[in-house]
């Protein structure tokens, strides 16, 4: 028996074929300030005996931002998908996989895969569904997509994400104000008022047909599922024990890290860490706690908040033209649930 094989709790993958070859967001227009929101939660505050401010001061959003009321997030995925094409130079007709990650959705069904498809005159032999994983739905599209890539079942993939903040806020504003809201009832429902709006899509293609293109190295993940209960939400309500969260969430990525780190050599030689947009506060303890260089971390929480599963590769895509062929970029993502997953790319 090798007794060391079951202490592996990673899953780990690794990428021979795959490569990015476009990277591009897109900014919801309207923006929200951390100020307004404080205005609006005037009597809640004083009702509760708490302090506004918390969310720019502590949290360090001091804005997200807000689709207009004449367009819907699909727009913006539409938005994405085609800048991200025009991008990489690969058409339409020459995608294989279309993968939507948007948490945001107006049906059950069908899909918002076949919205976007369809908006963008994809063909019908194109494959296209919606795969949602709570913030970390982006990277596991874009390895599902890398693995079909590798194993030769297509020559080209677009994933798309667009995130929609304001049903699930203005339904936490509206049952925090109708009165009789505690401290803890604010503080469980805090969350909801961190969430910004935007999208963001990769086109993936095979590295045989595209030399230019940044590969994809490796990717590993970890599971925590005992700590599914910390944060549940829906379009109208998110509860989270913030607390509790952070640390299951700061667990979670210790272990994974401890595990891979030596392995990849991630702790030396990586020139942007691309980690899920919270909250200073997360990003500070996750920084303190992988012993990771917190000039590395490029940050977009302060202005766009929390987008979800964009928040990775959408700070990622504002950040690319810094980046230089040969960086090692490392996308760090956690999700509610808890699930943990790095991917590593050689730009």
């Amino acid at each position: 028996m090798n007794l060391a094989a079951t202490t592996v709790q990673n899953s780990t993958r690794r990428y021979e074929r795959t490569v990015m070859l476009g990277v591009e967001r897109v900014e919801a227009p309207e923006v929200v300030t951390s100020a307004e929101l404080d205005d609006r939660l005037g009597e809640v505050y004083r009702q509760t005996r708490m302090r506004a401010g918390l969310l720019e001061g502590l949290v360090g959003i001091r804005e997200r931002r807000r689709w207009r009321d004449d367009e819907s997030f699909t727009d913006g995925a539409v938005a994405a998908g085609r800048a991200a094409l025009a991008a990489s130079g690969v058409a339409p007709g020459e995608i294989g996989l279309l993968v939507n990650t948007s948490l945001s959705r107006r049906y059950l069904e069908p899909s918002t895969a076949v919205v976007i498809h369809d908006a963008l005159g994809l063909p019908p032999s194109c494959q296209n569904f919606d795969v949602t994983n709570a913030c970390l739905g982006f990277m596991n599209g874009m390895e599902i997509a890398a693995a079909m890539i590798d194993a030769g079942l297509i020559d080209h993939a677009l994933v798309v994400d667009s995130e929609d903040s304001q049903p699930v806020q203005e339904s936490t504003i509206k049952r925090l104000s109708a009165g009789n809201v505690t401290s803890r009832d604010l503080m469980s429902e805090f969350a909801a008022l961190t969430l910004g709006s935007g999208a963001v899509a990769v086109v993936l293609g095979r590295a045989d047909q595209h030399p230019e293109g940044h590969r994809l190295v490796a990717g590993v993940s970890r599971a925590a599922t005992q700590h599914h209960e910390l944060c549940v939400g829906d379009n109208g309500m998110m509860r989270t024990d913030l607390k509790g969260l952070l640390e299951a969430g700061l667990e979670l990525s210790a272990g994974l890290w401890a595990e891979a780190a030596d392995e990849f050599g991630w702790n030396a030689g990586i020139s942007r860490y691309f980690v899920h947009q919270i909250s200073q506060v997360h990003t500070d303890a996750i920084c303190q706690r992988l012993d990771i260089d917190p000039d590395r971390v490029p940050r977009t929480f302060p202005e766009f908040g929390n987008i979800g599963p964009a928040s990775v590769v959408f700070t990622l895509a504002g950040d690319s033209q810094n980046l230089t062929p040969g960086d090692r970029v490392l996308l760090m993502g956690i999700g509610s649930g808890l699930n943990a997953s790095c991917l590593e790319i050689r730009w």
